[in-house]
């Protein structure tokens, strides 16, 4: 069992400062969302003034309780909805706040309740035209050269298109475009690939927990990632953790997973050969697909309970990919960006690795002298622009 860290908290990040990053993200992505879901489906007039309602409370109003009658009313409960509920969304961690906003996306679609939208993702839409984008045929081609490259270029290759595809992630296009704007910095700003690779060794009989963010273009790259861990002996079983539920838009659930495994499938060339592996791989059990309820809470992972507690313990490494689940891991606070990484996953209960691409204020790990490069060729945009990354270990 890992050590608790010594280090002091840090600020938690609310979105009440109007020009920060959270705060752009209540009062313009979230408005932004439900306009799009609203447009993605011929929603019904009670959903529609539903949608009109949650779109009201999110921007001037309060935070509302969910019905009565939900299904998961009690569990929220035990995650802050009683201890949050009449405050402005503006003023509640917003970890929390954001977490809140697309269970309540949910209710005013009818996700959970019976009735004709009952279990339709309303993110479906985006996520299908960005797996059937051109761009995606593209980079599936890419793999066909990779097969005659050298095993540890093919290993660099597809750890790095897992690590850079979570710039495909839909919710981030919808308030930030990407400046591409070249820069003195690298764009990996902190790189512990050489100890990941050392937890995976070839001949290996390892668990691999991979804690899934975004569907579409970033889920593929994954599966490709998992596929070759498997196909190298790296990896004697991987668990693919997702959403139970649509979740931050893009977030991935079963359903995106299955259509990620029937895109590779049905590609020419490489792509299929990796897709067959992974659907023999699910098929015979080395591959298993997971969902928490925990995956959807507004909360870091020093609060998981014991049972996911327990089984990621038994992990030879979990492997934490995307944004939000940095957030989750070392807590959603402005810590300095040179806090070490060790100390703040010192509650995770065994070897974890973050694949990141940057894109909100919260950052761990970097010597100081990143720190200051970082800062001196952009200011502060290198948090959230998306065009810096890290790998982070600790074993």
């Amino acid at each position: 069992m890992p050590e608790r860290s010594d280090t002091p908290p840090a600020p938690v990040l609310l979105g009440n400062e109007p020009g920060s990053f959270p705060h752009s993200v209540l009062a313009e992505r979230h408005p932004a969302i439900i306009r799009q879901v609203r447009e993605a489906f011929p929603y019904d007039p009670d959903r529609h003034r539903a949608l009109d309602a949650l779109l009201a409370s999110c921007t001037k109003g309060v935070i509302e309780p969910l019905p009565a009658d939900a299904h998961d009313r009690d569990r929220w409960a035990a995650w802050g909805t009683e201890e949050y509920t009449g405050r402005s969304w503006f003023d509640v961690p917003w970890l929390w706040s954001e977490s809140y906003f697309y269970r309540q996306l949910l209710e005013a679609v009818g996700y959970f309740t019976p009735g004709p939208w009952q279990g339709i993702d309303p993110f479906r839409p985006s996520k299908l035209a960005e797996l059937d984008a051109p761009e995606t045929d593209e980079e599936l081609s890419a793999l066909d050269a990779l097969t005659d490259r050298p095993a540890d270029e093919q290993d660099r290759a597809l750890l790095h298109g897992s690590l850079w595809g979570n710039r495909a992630d839909l919710g981030f296009r919808l308030s930030a475009a990407h400046d591409e704007t070249a820069s003195d910095t690298p764009p990996l700003v902190a790189d512990d690939s050489a100890t990941l690779w050392s937890l995976l060794p070839p001949t290996g009989s390892a668990t691999l927990c991979l804690i899934a963010d975004n569907a579409g273009r970033e889920l593929v790259p994954d599966l490709l990632l998992i596929a070759r861990l498997l196909t190298q002996g790296r990896v004697a079983r991987a668990v693919l953790h997702i959403k139970p539920y649509p979740y931050y838009v893009s977030d991935a659930t079963h359903a995106d997973v299955l259509d990620a495994l029937r895109r590779l499938s049905a590609a020419p060339g490489a792509a299929a050969t990796y897709g067959h592996t992974l659907w023999s791989a699910m098929t015979d059990g080395r591959l298993t697909v997971r969902a928490h309820p925990f995956s959807s809470a507004p909360l870091p992972y020093a609060a998981m309970p014991a049972d996911l507690r327990a089984e990621l313990a038994d992990a030879t490494l979990t492997l934490v990919k995307g944004d939000l689940n940095y957030r989750r891991l070392v807590g959603d606070r402005l810590w300095p960006p040179t806090t070490p990484f060790t100390e703040v996953t010192a509650h995770f209960p065994g070897p974890v690795a973050a694949l990141r691409t940057l894109k909100s204020d919260v950052i761990t790990g970097l010597d100081a002298g990143t720190e200051a490069a970082l800062v001196a060729a952009e200011g502060q945009k290198w948090r959230t622009g998306g065009t810096h990354a890290l790998i982070q270990v600790r074993r």
